[in-house]
C-alpha cells in the first residue's frame, strides 16, 4: 500500500501571500494608471494565477486589454513578484506543525497551486520549505490546471502515490472542484481567498485551523471516501 499523500494549494492555504500579490498587482496597476485593488479584493482575484489576476483586476476599472497588453502587465507583475520574495508572506498558523505530524505518521506532502511552478519553488525555496514536499506542481507544469482534476492526478503521480491515498487541501472553489473532478476527498481552509463561505463549495470537511489537521483525519476520510470511488 502506497503512503497516503496530503496535496495543498499553496496562496491562501499554505501561505499567506496576499500581501506580495496585492503590492505587486498595485504596481501594475500603477503602470497603467489605474486604482489600487484592496485586501478585501483579493478573494476574488486569486486563484487563477497572477495573469487571470492582473486581467480581472482591469475589467474591474474597465480598463481594455490586449493580449500583448496584458502579457507586458504580466512581465512586470513578474518581475515585481519575484524581486520581493518571500515580503511578508509566512505560512499559515500551525502548519508547520501540522506537516511535523503527517511526516511522522509516514505520510508524504505536496503541492498542487495554479501559481506558475517557477514562482512556486522559488516562494517554497525562499521560505525553506521546498524539502517537505514531494512534487511540487504550478499552473503551467500541465497542459491543464485546477479545477480540471488532472491537475491533482498528475501532482500525485509526481509524488508517486495512488489516487485512492490522496487528499487535496484548498481554500477556493478551484482546489475544491479540481478535487472532485480527480476523484479524492477535499479538506478546505476558511482563511485563504474565496469570495463565497468554502462550506458552499462541498468540500468533505472544513477545518478552522492546521492545529485540527492530523494523520486519523487524514486516513478516516480516504476510508470514507473509498466507497464513493
Amino acid at each position: 500500500m502506497t503512503s497516503p499523500l496530503v496535496i495543498f494549494d499553496l496562496d491562501g492555504t499554505l501561505i499567506d501571500t496576499a500581501p506580495d500579490l496585492m503590492a505587486s498587482l498595485n504596481h501594475v496597476m500603477d503602470l497603467n494608471g489605474l486604482s489600487h485593488v484592496a485586501f478585501e479584493d483579493m478573494t476574488w482575484l486569486v486563484g487563477q494565477g497572477a495573469k487571470v489576476m492582473i486581467e480581472r483586476a482591469w475589467a474591474h476599472h474597465g480598463h481594455p486589454s490586449s493580449p500583448e497588453q496584458l502579457e507586458s502587465a504580466f512581465d512586470a507583475f513578474l518581475v515585481h513578484y519575484a524581486a520581493g520574495m518571500p515580503g511578508r508572506s509566512l505560512p499559515y498558523p500551525g502548519l508547520m506543525a501540522a506537516m511535523d505530524r503527517l511526516e511522522a505518521a509516514g505520510m508524504k506532502l505536496a503541492v498542487c497551486t495554479n501559481k506558475t511552478e517557477a514562482l512556486a519553488l522559488r516562494l517554497l525555496d525562499s521560505l525553506e520549505l521546498t524539502a517537505r514536499f514531494a512534487a511540487i506542481t504550478g499552473g503551467d507544469t500541465f497542459k491543464v490546471k485546477k479545477p480540471h482534476g488532472d491537475h491533482i492526478l498528475g501532482t500525485i503521480a509526481m509524488a508517486g502515490c495512488s489516487p485512492a491515498r490522496a487528499v487535496m487541501i484548498g481554500d477556493s472553489i478551484n482546489d475544491i472542484l479540481a478535487a472532485q473532478n480527480a476523484k479524492v476527498p477535499a479538506i478546505a481552509v476558511p482563511f485563504g481567498y474565496s469570495d463565497k463561505p468554502v462550506a458552499e463549495f462541498s468540500p468533505d470537511l472544513v477545518i478552522a485551523h492546521f492545529d485540527e489537521l492530523d494523520a486519523a483525519m487524514v486516513e478516516q476520510l480516504i476510508a470514507n471516501f473509498a466507497p464513493a470511488r
